[in-house]
């Protein structure tokens, strides 16, 4: 794991912390982990063991994260950290509940394009229902509003998602259009000024 620490509220790039944190309600004691390059590969190729050799024994890494959604998620991230270095910071992480263990995956979908972030959460099915989407999505607008050169935090939602649809609107983001995406299909988009 890098020896990047947590992030301070005196960060001036809060994104590249290794951890983010939030002393938020909801959200204290969860945190979000970077994870290293090489460990982006191994998830990515399905390697749960080298995964964890390659991040430490904290967090947990948990049999989601190398499940075919998750394997798919490493996979893209790993080329696009590959093509753009500068979105390793950026980038998904490990979603890991005070616990210790792996509960998801948490981040942005790169690094902010014209002033907007895109953020991007999922919670293992065995974890849902117990705040740890609240809690990522709590820390992630945090950690993009301490963050220079970031004025918009967007979500892209399927219409069906009710759950993500409710989560986002509780937290002030409000739907400014619709978009088509490859793999999602239709999707609606929320907005937030930061």
């Amino acid at each position: 794991m890098p020896d990047d620490s947590t992030h301070s509220t005196t960060d001036h790039e809060p994104h590249r912390a290794a951890v983010w944190t939030a002393d938020v309600p909801g959200a204290v004691g969860t945190r979000i982990v970077r994870v290293p390059v090489p460990a982006l590969g191994a998830l990515a190729e399905g390697d749960l063991a080298a995964g964890q050799r390659l991040l430490g024994d904290d967090p947990r890494l948990t049999p989601f994260v190398v499940g075919p959604r998750s394997r798919s998620v490493w996979d893209r991230r790993s080329r696009q950290v590959a093509q753009h270095p500068a979105d390793a910071a950026w980038v998904t992480r490990l979603l890991v509940a005070p616990s210790g263990e792996v509960v998801g995956r948490a981040g942005f979908h790169g690094a902010p394009q014209d002033g907007t972030v895109e953020v991007g959460y999922e919670v293992a099915p065995e974890a849902q229902r117990r705040g740890h989407a609240r809690a990522a999505l709590r820390i992630l607008l945090d950690v993009a509003r301490r963050e220079q050169g970031v004025r918009t935090v967007r979500a892209t939602i399927r219409p069906d998602n009710v759950a993500s649809r409710s989560l986002a609107e509780a937290h002030g983001l409000v739907v400014t259009g619709e978009q088509w995406d490859e793999e999602d299909g239709l999707e609606t988009i929320f907005e937030i000024a930061v």
